[in-house]
């Protein structure tokens, strides 16, 4: 260590290895003055690092300046303290237990899988009950409106100002009650001109009576003179002439009085339309027009429709029943109605009358063409059935109304569900023997044709599905062919292929529509208390 006698001094290592306070040391070789003599000892703060540990701790011969330090020292080099070892860090786990997790869960899972696929049953679960006989009515639903029976609409004859409306729309009216009155006075001046003319008709009348016997009364006395030959031939002519004209005149005037007399009438009649009244009793449904307003009379034109008079005693369903169903449909059946106003009740009723033309048949025939056939093709064909209610109530028109017309009824027959009858391609015999007898006969070349034919068809016939229900024979199904008449809401009527007694499959869908085949294999479930609970016949 060096001495205090010299300026310099080293500082003290702490614990870590650093200098903790070292004043700067400069060194001088004697008798050098280039900057190369000069070296830094050491300098260190907290930013520094500690001197390396490879340094040798051998010590360094420093010459110091006698015009400096006045002697040389040596300096021992600080001792090498090596850094205090520090704690290891700790190792972060690995994905590892995350990869080992997920595999402890897949082979629970696959084992879960695995058991319980153990314990499936072979077989398909499926529902089946007792093939009984049941009631069917065939039913034909269509929906329309509500209309009365008789419905008038109210519209003038003779054009003209309304100059009186009593009523109200919502108003009932007798038969004979005023409902308008039309301004009369053009009216009441066409009666006066024609009663005028008549006047002038019937006096003209007179005076050709008068001519007529005038004329009359010469040609006798000149016919006397004539017979006496005091009279030329070519003068009692004349006279005959004249008598003759007299009687054709009157005949004139009596079909001019005919014709003033006519007017007089029609003149009358026109005063008297501008009155309307009530042509039954009903109510008022529609009123259109209003006090002061002119109306269009109906002489020449469509008129304007003034108000409409309803029977609502007497009401009745229009519906429109498609062209597949119509014909199933005839007057005098009994209907249920359903009318939307009136919820979770039905009205009984009768049809009356069906349509035997389709709406708008007319419309697309006058048009003609073959803008006609394009426009009617383009809709569906519909066709109109009147249904009247058998009972009354606050029913108005306009009113939606659901009908179910009962087209036809079998009583006791062999229904199965409808949910039971499904589709299926009927696979042909195994042995694939030929059903045509056998002869000894040489088969020529029209026979070979035929048999030709004949199996085409029958091949063709086979690809095609038809209606089958499984009936249950065991632990197994066999699809059986049947023939469906008529339906309800939940029966199909089968007329072959079923007996009474017959146990069928009937649920559930999936098992039915897809799963199911000849001869497979199924299991039974119970039906559940919904399920059993089935329409009485």
């Amino acid at each position: 260590m060096p001495s205090p006698a010299h300026r310099g001094f080293i500082g003290n290592y702490n614990n870590f290895g650093k200098i903790k306070i070292c004043p700067l040391l400069l060194f001088f070789q004697r008798g050098q003055k280039s900057p190369q003599d000069y070296f830094l000892v050491g300098l260190a703060n907290d930013n520094h690092p500690a001197p390396p540990t490879n340094v040798a701790s051998k010590p360094i011969r420093v010459l110091d300046n006698t015009h400096g330090f006045g002697q040389a020292c040596s300096v021992e080099p600080p001792p090498i303290l090596h850094p205090e070892a520090r704690p290891p860090k700790l190792k972060r786990k690995g994905p590892w237990k995350y990869i080992v997790f997920a595999i402890v869960a897949v082979a629970v899972i696959a084992a879960a899988m695995f058991w319980t696929l153990s314990k499936k049953v072979s077989g398909v679960t499926v529902q089946t009950e007792k093939v009984t006989r049941h009631t069917i009515t065939e039913t034909v639903v269509a929906n329309g409106k509500i209309y009365p029976v008789v419905q008038v609409h109210i519209s003038p004859e003779v054009s003209g100002e309304i100059i009186s409306l009593p009523v109200k729309e919502g108003q009932f009216v007798h038969k004979g009650d005023l409902l308008l009155k039309i301004k009369p006075d053009l009216y009441i001046a066409a009666i006066n001109q024609t009663r005028a003319n008549y006047e002038s008709s019937l006096a003209s009348k007179a005076t050709a009576e008068a001519n007529l016997e005038k004329a009359e009364a010469d040609y006798k006395r000149n016919k006397e003179l004539s017979d006496r030959k005091l009279l030329s031939d070519s003068d009692f002519i004349g006279f005959k002439v004249a008598r003759d004209v007299a009687q054709a005149q009157v005949e004139s005037a009596g079909h001019q009085v005919d014709v003033a007399k006519a007017n007089v009438d029609s003149a009358q009649d026109a005063l008297d339309k501008t009155t309307i009244v009530a042509p039954l009793d009903g109510t008022i449904t529609t009123l259109n027009s209003q006090a002061g307003e002119r109306v269009l009379g109906t002489v020449q034109n469509a008129g304007t429709d003034i108000m409409i008079i309803s029977d609502l005693s007497r009401m009745e369903a229009r519906v429109d029943i498609g062209e597949m169903d119509v014909v199933l449909v005839r007057a005098g059946e009994n209907a249920k109605l359903e009318v939307d106003s009136f919820k979770d009740k039905k009205f009984a009723g009768v049809v009356t009358a069906v349509a035997n033309s389709s709406e708008g048949f007319n419309t697309g025939s006058a048009a003609g063409g073959s803008g006609g056939s394009s426009s009617a093709g383009q809709s569906a064909t519909q066709f109109q059935v009147r249904v009247r209610f058998t009972e009354t109530n606050s029913f108005r028109p306009g009113m939606s109304v659901t009908a179910e017309i009962e087209t036809r009824s079998h009583t006791n027959v062999i229904a199965a569900p409808i949910a039971s009858v499904t589709t299926r391609v009927i696979k042909p015999k195994a042995n694939g023997e030929n059903d045509a007898p056998k002869t000894n006969s040489v088969p020529n070349e029209d026979m070979a044709l035929t048999s030709t034919t004949k199996a085409d068809k029958k091949a063709n016939d086979a690809s095609k599905p038809v209606d089958v229900v499984f009936v249950v024979e065991g632990n197994h199904v066999k699809a059986v062919p049947v023939k469906i008449g008529i339906s309800d809401e939940d029966y199909y009527e089968i007329t072959d292929g079923l007996k009474e007694g017959d146990e069928i499959v009937t649920g559930g869908f999936k098992a039915i529509a897809h799963d199911l085949d000849d001869g497979k294999e199924i299991v039974k479930k119970p039906s559940s208390g919904a399920d059993s609970e089935k329409p009485k016949p």
